[in-house]
């Protein structure tokens, strides 16, 4: 066993995983996995920079990880960052402060390599899985980008498009810095043909209707998982492996895009930095399974940080 620590940072949130590893057996063991929502894209998709009050959010949570990793002795390090930290014109400043937080560099990797990420940690434990006939579609809906992988054991084909529910709540819910509430028919039709326009973009290279198995990835298709269950507190034991069904995640779609920011937030699974950007992930997923003619998604806990522990173990 080698023990890992993977972290992800990303537009909306920063995850840490430190786990036991042992690529002989193909066996990961949770240690510790924890997530900080920090909004490091805040801003970025209007002004091209990652925003001061952001980066001071994510050195915070970046401490604290700090500390975990130390207290379980974890012996190799990754930190990977993705969409926010590719588009900012001041990425090198986050660079310098993690650098001096946690000892190593972040890594800001092209959106074709945090699909390769992605697939593996959420395919690796499905294999021999008879009940989901691949090939796969491996769908991760982030705060700034969704990555589309479709593959068997390995990846066949991977497209990183620019529609997270993040940059599509600022783009097209948000005036005056304060999100529409609720939204109006006019900004839920461009965030759709925004969604649209990348799926085009994304059936350029992947082929998104072969697939015979979605499965969905992040806090937008985690969160809409919970809400399908039922849940009175997130578990991630019940989430992991759940299955939602089309016509589920259309209602559950169609309430939230109705609903006040109270009412979302009043919902028990409900992470408090997810209550602005949830109803746009849930149409992404929406918009995906529509596009793909998918009559469920497989809902994975499991995720780029198992791929990231993976790459180091």
């Amino acid at each position: 066993m080698t023990r890992v620590a993977a972290i992800d940072c990303g537009t909306n949130s920063i995850r840490l995983l430190v786990a036991d590893a042992d690529p002989g057996t193909g066996e990961i063991v949770d240690l510790d996995r924890r997530m900080e929502i920090v909004r490091l894209g805040q801003d970025v998709d209007r002004t091209g920079r990652l925003a001061p009050e952001a980066l001071e959010r994510t050195f915070a949570a970046c401490h604290q990880y700090a500390d975990v990793i130390k207290a379980h002795g974890a012996e190799k390090i990754r930190f990977v960052a993705t969409s926010a930290s590719r588009d900012a014109e001041n990425r090198e400043e986050f660079v310098r402060g993690v650098v001096d937080i946690l000892g190593v560099e972040p890594e800001v990797i092209t959106g074709d390599q945090e699909a390769e990420f992605s697939f593996t940690g959420a395919t690796k434990e499905l294999a021999g899985r008879a009940d989901l006939p691949r090939p796969y579609l491996v769908v991760d809906i982030g705060g700034g980008s969704t990555e589309f992988v479709v593959g068997d054991d390995h990846v066949r084909a991977a497209r990183s498009v620019d529609i997270g529910c993040v940059r599509m709540t600022e783009r097209h819910l948000m005036r005056d810095g304060v999100v529409s509430d609720p939204p109006t028919l006019g900004q839920i039709t461009a965030i759709r043909a925004d969604i649209r326009a990348a799926l085009d973009l994304a059936e350029e290279t992947v082929p998104l209707r072969e697939a015979h198995t979605l499965v969905g990835l992040a806090g937008s298709v985690t969160t809409v998982g919970a809400i399908a269950l039922g849940l009175h507190a997130y578990d991630s034991a019940l989430i992991h492996h759940s299955r939602v069904t089309y016509e589920s995640v259309k209602r559950i779609t169609g309430e939230l895009l109705i609903s006040t920011h109270a009412e979302r937030a009043a919902i028990p699974v409900m992470h408090p930095g997810r209550v602005d950007v949830i109803a746009a992930g849930a149409l992404v997923l929406l918009e995906i399974m529509e596009r793909t003619g998918a009559s469920e998604v497989l809902v994975s806990e499991h995720d780029i940080l198992d791929g990231i522990g993976w790459s180091i173990a």
